[in-house]
């Protein structure tokens, strides 16, 4: 009977050892994988601008979005993102109607919030920075005086992470931006108004 005792009491002593030896070495493994790299490719869905003269409508879009992360802690964390797509900008004028294709460059900084949950190798974040856009005018549709424009924009969105192995896994991510419609330096494309984007991606990211 008492060996039958002492031999459970090792057997849970040895369970709660290993426990916390490998609850040990994941926090640490969390903690010395700060960093990680991101490559997802993206949809881009611009809210059209009808509802004046001149108006604006921005064809869909495929590119791709690639980021570093920084994780400062638990809570907290700074990302940094480059994205890249083609698309055309459709316009009505008073006088004539315009369209200009051009490459839109993405840049932004944003500071993420960490979503602690009690599910496995899942890791859901939220995220508010800023940043700024680039219109490049290709030689598609050539536009008497359209110049290459830079516009400020507002970058929130949020999504998870889905951990395959401690270094490697899938990213889902929703972003939101919200910029000033470019006009190309013309007068007669001035909507003088905001719009917003949706930037639905999925890829992979990799922790070091």
């Amino acid at each position: 009977m008492n060996r039958s005792i002492s031999k459970n009491a090792f057997m849970s002593l040895a369970a709660v050892i290993v426990a916390v030896i490998a609850s040990a070495s994941t926090a640490l493994a969390q903690e010395e994988q700060p960093s990680q790299i991101t490559i997802q490719g993206t949809a881009l869905v611009t809210r059209s601008s009808k509802d004046q003269i001149p108006s604006n409508e921005a064809s869909k879009s495929g590119g791709f979005l690639v980021g570093y992360s920084y994780q400062f802690n638990r809570w907290l964390g700074a990302e940094g993102n480059y994205g890249y797509s083609r698309n055309t900008q459709n316009y009505l004028t008073l006088s004539e109607p315009s369209s200009l294709q051009a490459d839109f460059h993405e840049v932004t900084a944003a500071l993420v919030g960490h979503i602690p949950v009690h599910v496995r190798s899942v890791r859901p974040y939220v995220l508010g920075g800023g940043g700024a856009l680039v219109f490049d005018p290709t030689d598609k549709f050539i536009v008497t005086g359209a110049e290459r424009q830079t516009r400020g924009a507002f970058v929130y969105g949020g999504g998870a992470n889905f951990d395959i192995t401690n270094n490697f896994g899938i990213r889902a991510e929703y972003r939101g931006l919200v910029f000033k419609v470019p006009d190309f330096a013309l007068d007669r494309l001035n909507l003088d108004k905001f719009t917003h984007l949706a930037q639905p991606s999925i890829g992979f990211f990799f922790r070091f």
